[in-house]
């Protein structure tokens, strides 16, 4: 059995950034992470764009150059599950039987993307889109010459799969079951906007419908909706969220429900372990008190630096702003913040001419900014945001002003 100062669970972002950043602030120990994923550490936001429309190589995509793992002394166990942790003997165990120990562990082995439940949802042609074999089967799909997709979801990994299939020709369906897209993390102005431009793109949008089965024998032919009707495609692309990986922290008796409870410098309840990322569910200062999970490069890096810094003797509570980002055409979209309970929105600028803001506020602080092609906008009212000003929603509105100068 191998022995470890630090056990790092996962090969995401989060991961390489715990790993990365403990070598930062100088801590000389053995560090080994574990991989489910059999490549070394690399981005995931490009797999759904960049790298499924083929503008950027896998090599592009790698967090770090692997010959940077090595010199650092880092340790890179890839292609194993864990699948149990026995927090008394501070140890995991492998799938392949193997055990490793620790002194630290650290958790971030993010979610698995949820699977379609319906009939029919085992049929080859169902793809998700969370790791680069998900796209690269995806990949092998278009290259045999699927050409009609139906893309079930309308978050941000569905939107912009729509919006790469659609660069690549295919004939695109997006099915959403709410009335509107995005509906879990923006306003009615943002989601509005981008149902008219997926449509002005060419996207079939069918808002408010429920999903009944996959057609099919072997490969999938058609996705049959609650109202009856069939709609025959390729392929499908679900891209309906993620399930925190979380089972084997569960079984060891940490506390938490939607994901794994973590403190303010992300310890979990059990001792040693800490854990980072998308499955962490912490109270976040920028969410009104609620304890949130967040699905966002940003969250796993920042929540990596708390507990490289903790582990190190300088233990800080993690307090960042959270940030997004997603690229759908050519339109960027930028969020600093949480909408989280917001009770007023102010639109900045004209949706029609594909470059504005929707700005939150809760009793009259902003609380977040959603900035369509406007980096301005985003950076400043992000400084707004991490100041928790407060700001006329008439002078919010206001484009001659910029946000800068409302503090």
């Amino acid at each position: 059995m191998s022995n470890y100062d630090v056990v790092i669970v996962g090969t995401g972002h989060g991961g390489a950034q715990a790993a990365i950043a403990l070598r930062q602030n100088g801590f000389e120990g053995s560090i080994q992470m574990i991989g489910r994923d059999p490549k070394p550490p690399y981005e995931r936001p490009p797999l759904s764009k960049e790298y499924l429309a083929g503008d950027k190589p896998f090599e592009r995509i790698m967090i770090r150059p692997v010959q940077f793992w090595e010199d650092k002394n880092i340790g890179l166990t890839l292609g194993e599950t864990v699948s149990k942790i026995d927090p008394e003997a501070k140890e995991v165990h492998l799938a392949s039987g193997e055990r490793i120990g620790y002194g630290r562990l650290i958790w971030s082995a993010g979610g698995d993307a949820r699977r379609m439940s319906c009939p029919g949802s085992h049929l080859e042609g169902v793809h998700a889109v969370r790791d680069q074999r998900d796209v690269k089967q995806l990949m092998a799909d278009l290259e045999s010459g699927a050409k009609k997709f139906v893309v079930i979801g309308g978050g941000y990994i569905g939107l912009e799969a729509a919006a790469v299939l659609r660069k690549l020709g295919c004939e695109v369906t997006l099915v959403e079951s709410m009335d509107r897209l995005l509906s879990r993390v923006a306003g009615e102005d943002l989601s509005t906007f981008f149902a008219e431009e997926h449509r002005r793109q060419g996207v079939d949008v069918r808002l408010g419908c429920n999903v009944e089965r996959l057609e099919g024998e072997t490969r999938v032919t058609g996705v049959t909706l609650a109202n009856g009707e069939t709609i025959p495609c390729d392929a499908v692309v679900a891209g309906i969220g993620i399930v925190p990986s979380v089972g084997p922290l569960m079984a060891a008796g940490a506390a938490g429900a939607n994901g794994v409870d973590v403190s303010d410098i992300c310890r979990t309840s059990l001792e040693k372990v800490y854990a980072i990322g998308d499955c962490a569910a912490h109270a976040n200062p920028y969410a009104n008190g609620a304890v949130v999970r967040l699905e966002s490069v940003q969250n796993a890096n920042d929540m990596a630096n708390t507990v490289a810094k903790a582990i190190c003797g300088d233990p800080q509570p993690y307090d960042a702003m959270p940030w997004f980002w997603s690229n759908q055409y050519d339109l960027k979209l930028q969020t600093a913040g949480l909408n989280v309970d917001h009770d007023t929105t102010v639109l900045r600028g004209d949706p029609a001419e594909r470059s504005f803001s929707v700005i939150y506020l809760r009793d009259g602080v902003v609380i977040a900014v959603d900035a369509v092609n406007r980096t301005k906008d985003y950076v400043q009212g992000g400084k707004l945001v991490k100041a928790r000003a407060q700001v006329d929603p008439e002078l919010l509105m206001n484009e001659e002003v910029p946000l800068k100068e409302m503090r």
